[in-house]
């Protein structure tokens, strides 16, 4: 799973943004959305509310309108001296159709005796508790009631009159749905219903909230990506200069100072190191230079006087021992020249190069072999990687016997190998065999156990080229049969 994650601080970030944001979305969405439902459900509910509520009022205005035409008519007849004789007064109308009577209708209410419910209803059962609050508030006690959702087209009410299919716009008024609520007052027999057409949910709430996610993505994501690449510009040309330092330190390039405040003050920190670094490594040659010079005019001299002496024995040994001084002096100052020599790198073929190296021991009668290697051309300092694979042979040679040296190509690595018939190396202690001055052999003689400097040396070069040097015991039937050592080339 983390292979698909971003590698870089920004992706990192941009990614971590888009999670927050998306997550804030969706809770900001079904918020949203929520609170659009509740607002849509209320308004329903209050538009079938208002038409129980006038149609109480007007009911109530008309009770109010027969009483005072039967006191006017009672304050007639008691002038005339008549009483229960005269017929209605003039623009007296009878009772209303609306109560009392088979679908009756009055202020967008009817008025039925049947249960107006049908089987196709849907019912709205989350609306019922708000219609009944709502008509509570307003005097009006159902003693039952129900919401439901219908078609237009199976309501034979609103098939019945043209007024309330103008209404639905249009002529697929069958299709609409409408609202329809009915309540059964205490201590009565009949229905009222009232219908509405029904809100549907808005459609373009869902674009809405894409388009404001993807305008709020777009702005923050433009925002914070300058902003990081403000931030990760500077860092990334510090790490640039860092690997650049790290493959040639005698180069000490200072980084100009940008980015933030804390960036900044990065880069300056990283500029100062550098130039301690890079001064400590002039005196570290400087100092080396002299030691080499001081050291090596002295045993000079005391090999011209060795000459001198009459005992074949004594000055055999002495010369001996002057020669393991040279040779380890010499190898003391590679190693504190690698990767300050100035050499450039050359493309050159590697199996060529091996093949000059294992020719050396060939003609000092050394048994070192080499199979059939492919033709590699890469871009190596060739006298460092001569030196290392020297001294590979040579340890081979000392402490296994024989060597065969091998050129492969391994995936993205290019492998110098070197096979010994020796003896190997403890498993515990080949960590410790590339460590300055350490040896598999406890004497220091030349012939045997050297200074311990050759797999460091080889080491450090590999290193240089930004490989690696690996050592394994090869085995044969579950016995150690040699030592396999590697420089491995990118």
């Amino acid at each position: 799973m983390t292979r698909f994650l971003p590698k870089t601080l920004l992706g990192q970030t941009l990614l971590v943004l888009a999670l927050g944001l998306m997550v804030a979305q969706l809770i900001s969405a079904s918020l949203l959305f929520r609170a659009s439902e509740q607002r849509r459900e209320l308004t329903i509910v209050n538009d079938l509310a208002l038409r129980f509520v006038n149609a109480e009022r007007r009911e109530a205005e008309a009770e109010e309108r027969r009483a005072r035409r039967a006191e006017r008519r009672e304050q007639r007849e008691e002038r005339l001296g008549i009483s229960g004789q005269l017929g209605p007064l003039a623009g007296e109308r009878g009772p209303p159709p609306g109560r009392g009577g088979r679908d009756g209708f009055r202020a967008g209410v009817q008025f039925v005796e049947t249960d107006p419910r049908l089987g196709g209803d849907e019912p709205l059962s989350k609306m019922e508790p708000l219609l009944r609050q709502t008509l509570a508030a307003q005097g009006i006690v159902a003693e039952e009631l129900f919401v439901a959702r219908r078609l237009a087209g199976s309501d034979l009410f609103v098939a019945q009159r043209p007024g309330l299919r103008d209404r639905l716009r249009g002529s697929n008024w069958q299709t609409r749905r409408i609202a329809v609520a009915g309540i059964k007052r205490a201590g009565t027999a009949e229905w009222e219903v009232a219908r509405i057409l029904y809100r549907e949910r808005p459609s373009s709430t869902l674009y809405t909230l894409l388009f404001q996610t993807a305008v709020i993505f777009a702005i923050l994501f433009a925002l914070l990506f300058f902003m990081m690449r403000r931030i990760t510009r500077p860092l990334a040309s510090l790490t640039e200069r860092v690997d650049t330092f790290a493959r040639s330190p005698d180069k000490p390039i200072p980084l100009t100072e940008s980015g933030p405040r804390d960036t900044r003050q990065l880069i300056a920190a990283h500029n100062t190191m550098q130039a301690r670094v890079a001064a400590l490594l002039d005196e570290k040659d400087v100092m080396l230079g002299a030691i080499g010079h001081d050291l090596k005019t002295p045993l000079a001299a005391l090999r011209v006087r060795v000459e001198s002496v009459e005992d074949d024995n004594q000055r055999t040994r002495m010369a001996q021992s002057i020669e393991d001084i040279t040779h380890t002096l010499d190898d003391i100052l590679s190693l504190a020249r690698i990767g300050r020599s100035g050499l450039e790198e050359e493309r050159v073929d590697l199996s060529a190069l091996t093949a000059s190296v294992v020719e050396e021991f060939e003609d000092l009668g050394e048994p070192v072999s080499m199979g059939d290697n492919p033709r590699l051309v890469r871009a190596v300092q060739v006298t460092w990687l001569k030196r290392a694979l020297r001294n590979l042979v040579s340890n081979a040679v000392r402490y296994g016997e024989s060597a065969h040296v091998s050129l492969i190509e391994d995936g993205s690595s290019t492998v110098l190998r070197v096979d010994d018939e020796g003896p190997g190396i403890p498993p515990e202690t080949i960590a410790d065999m590339l460590e300055p001055f350490k040896r598999g052999e406890a004497s220091r003689n030349r012939a045997t156990g050297g200074a311990g400097l050759g797999l460091t040396v080889a080491r450090a070069v590999a290193e240089q080229h930004g490989g690696q040097l690996v050592l394994a015991n090869r085995e044969d039937n579950g016995a150690i049969a040699g030592l396999r050592v590697e420089i491995r080339l990118p």
